[in-house]
């Protein structure tokens, strides 16, 4: 249900009232067609319902998105479901997530709330910029699927994802890469995931990134299910504590300008707030 902007305000940038929609969660699934642009939404989770936004068309854009609220509705799915299953060019920017999921937000297969989901039949590119993913209890951006079919691409570009399960940023096709974004993990949410996750086949492309992990799970972690990859990485600290694991024959080549003394940091241009984000003020 759609109501006026100023119905919810409060913390963050004050925006005009015609500045963005505000959409009421109430357990409905909203799909973006091909070439469409959506933005300038903020999504009031303070319901306790979910909502879905599935987009696997191609050449569509998802601008100035908040989520208000912790999503404590237990479906445990993906809030946004995605691909470009026609070899176009998509972009997701200036969206906030983080007010995270609930601890029990999780369905009877063990699997907790997603924030991004690259389906396997993604076989262009996703631009990713801009984007504000914390607290939630599955992967923040679960790309590897592509990886095992479509073998389309992800560019991850000054992002923060912080205090996520599983992993955070994840990844698997040959051209795929996150730049200039950070993670950050200090277990005060009880979400200890992976800083970035490279799957088969590779090369996956980590390029003047931030990771501080606190000790906390493994910083940069490639391969997974008996299937080897390899993680370029430059420009980029990550925390020594926390560490790198390659399984399965796997490569993390460490390049020029790679150091273990992270500082995470939110990105100039990341939304910190939903109303922020939703009217895109921080632009």
């Amino acid at each position: 249900m759609a109501t006026a902007a100023t119905a919810i305000g409060g913390a963050g940038t004050a925006a005009a009232q015609d500045d963005y929609e505000v959409i009421e969660a109430e357990g409905q699934t909203i799909t973006i067609d091909a070439g469409e642009t959506w933005e300038n939404k903020l999504i009031d989770m303070t319901t306790g319902q979910d909502i879905i936004v599935t987009a696997h068309s191609s050449d569509w854009t998802i601008r100035n998105v908040g989520f208000k609220g912790e999503n404590t509705s237990g479906t445990g799915t993906a809030t946004f479901g995605i691909s470009d299953t026609s070899g176009g060019t998509c972009t997701v920017e200036n969206v906030y997530l983080g007010d995270g999921s609930s601890t029990g937000n999780g369905n009877p297969n063990g699997h907790g709330q997603t924030a991004f989901w690259v389906a396997p039949d993604h076989n262009g590119h996703i631009d990713f910029e801009n984007v504000n993913i914390q607290n939630f209890a599955d992967n923040a951006i679960y790309g590897s699927a592509p990886g095992t079919k479509g073998g389309g691409t992800i560019h991850i570009d000054s992002s923060f994802a912080a205090n996520c399960y599983v992993s955070h940023f994840r990844l698997a096709t040959e051209g795929s890469k996150v730049t200039n974004s950070s993670v950050y993990v200090d277990g005060s949410h009880g979400y200890v995931g992976r800083g970035i996750w490279g799957w088969a086949p590779g090369t996956i492309e980590v390029e003047d990134c931030q990771i501080e992990m606190n000790g906390q799970n493994t910083a940069i972690d490639a391969g997974a299910n008996g299937n080897p990859t390899e993680i370029a990485v430059t420009n980029t600290d990550y925390d020594d504590g926390a560490g790198i694991a390659e399984h399965a024959g796997s490569n993390v080549q460490l390049g020029d300008g790679v150091g273990t003394d992270p500082e995470a940091f939110i990105p100039q241009g990341v939304p910190t707030s939903p109303e922020e984000a939703a009217s895109g003020s921080q632009k």
